[in-house]
């Protein structure tokens, strides 16, 4: 009896797992199809991050001592966070320049010490409020921007429109608790 119970336990909870994998799934999918950039550019932009994740582990020792995220939006790429020199911020940005697929590189590193948790669960909380006011704005394609917080600082990427930009940065720059509003926008 308690082998049944297990076994019916384990479908359940496989089942589940299915379910939340069909609707991630279907949500990626809905959000590639709605993308102004091509397929081939999602994926070269998700092959330029983990590159970059690896070429900057490679740069030094001191990398490990440093938070750094690589973002790549049209293969354009924004390095940030923090590092503890302004000499691994260079070689940070260095580390990138060979990667196959990336068109500019901007450098938003600062030399400093690495953010705490409690800034980490402010910035999500900041880029989920920026995200939300795009939802609910009118003539702001939210699929195609892209928003990144760092230390309440707000980076904006995507393939927008000129109106779109101006629109997108005025509604982050007075989102309450962002610091500053950091536009790097490719326009059509």
């Amino acid at each position: 009896m308690n082998m049944k119970l297990a076994s019916v336990l384990c479908s359940i909870l496989l089942l589940q797992g299915c379910a939340a994998a069909v609707v991630a799934g279907t949500a990626g999918a809905v959000t590639a199809a709605t993308d102004r950039r091509t397929i081939g550019s999602q994926i070269d932009d998700n092959n330029i991050e983990i590159k970059s994740v690896f070429a900057i582990k490679a740069i030094s020792e001191r990398a490990k001592e440093a938070n750094i995220s690589v973002v790549s939006l049209n293969g354009i790429v924004v390095i940030v966070g923090q590092v503890p020199s302004e000499s691994l911020r260079q070689q940070a940005e260095a580390a990138l320049k060979d990667i196959e697929g990336i068109r500019q590189i901007h450098n938003q590193l600062r030399v400093g010490t690495n953010i705490g948790m409690t800034t980490k669960t402010h910035d999500v909380w900041l880029t989920s409020k920026v995200k939300s006011q795009f939802l609910t704005a009118e003539n702001v394609s939210f699929n195609n921007i892209k928003v990144v917080t760092e230390n309440g600082e707000v980076f904006l990427l995507g393939l927008v429109t000129s109106a779109e930009a101006d629109l997108a940065v005025d509604i982050a720059r007075n989102v309450n608790g962002v610091v500053r509003v950091v536009k790097v926008f490719e326009y059509m």
